[in-house]
């Protein structure tokens, strides 16, 4: 029998974010991610102090991944409005629209709650920023950059329950970007 690989903290968030997008908080649990790993919760505690710790680290990496990653990819675009578009097939992409969703219901949660009001402000910010860029004043832009979030999380929920209704995404997104880049 090979040896097993020894886990790194990184191996528990990956579960953890993977657990996360198909069951909520309560899906990031010690035991079931023990067994998802093939591993003992000791392996857990080498690296956590405890399942809160592995759920902020979590949370940590989703808002990595899911916001300053994709805003870092979407700032490697000159043109503007390829940007708005690069972002914005960026975030409608899974996993992270998954973990998106999970969240929701779970926005009054303590640990949750912190990250989700951090992670809104800095994409409704940045999407603000986009605007300013396409030459809308700044009252213009906070308003399409809420309306271009907004577009986001309602896509993201009608792709979670009834996808069949949505048309293709890059149809969807260049419908969005032209609506919202209109007058620049």
């Amino acid at each position: 029998m090979p040896p097993r690989k020894r886990l790194t903290a990184q191996d528990w968030v990956d579960a953890a974010y993977a657990a996360l997008g198909e069951g909520g908080v309560a899906a990031v649990a010690v035991e079931p991610l023990a067994v998802r790993l093939g591993t003992t919760k000791g392996s857990f505690y080498w690296h956590f102090a405890g399942r809160d710790a592995l759920l902020e680290a979590t949370l940590a990496h989703w808002e990595r991944i899911e916001t300053e990653a994709v805003i870092a990819l979407g700032d490697t675009h000159t043109d503007r409005r390829a940007r708005f578009r690069a972002l914005f097939t960026l975030a409608l992409e899974p996993p992270g629209a998954s973990v998106e969703l999970a969240l929701q219901p779970s926005a009054d949660h303590p640990l949750v709650a912190p990250v989700l009001e951090r992670v809104t402000r800095r994409r409704l910010e940045y999407l603000s920023a986009t605007f300013r860029d396409l030459g809308f004043d700044p009252v213009e832009a906070d308003r399409r950059g809420l309306l271009a979030y907004t577009a986001y999380l309602g896509h993201t929920q009608l792709a979670h329950a009834t996808p069949g209704v949505l048309p293709e995404l890059r149809g969807y997104v260049d419908a969005v970007v032209a609506a919202l880049t209109g007058g620049a």
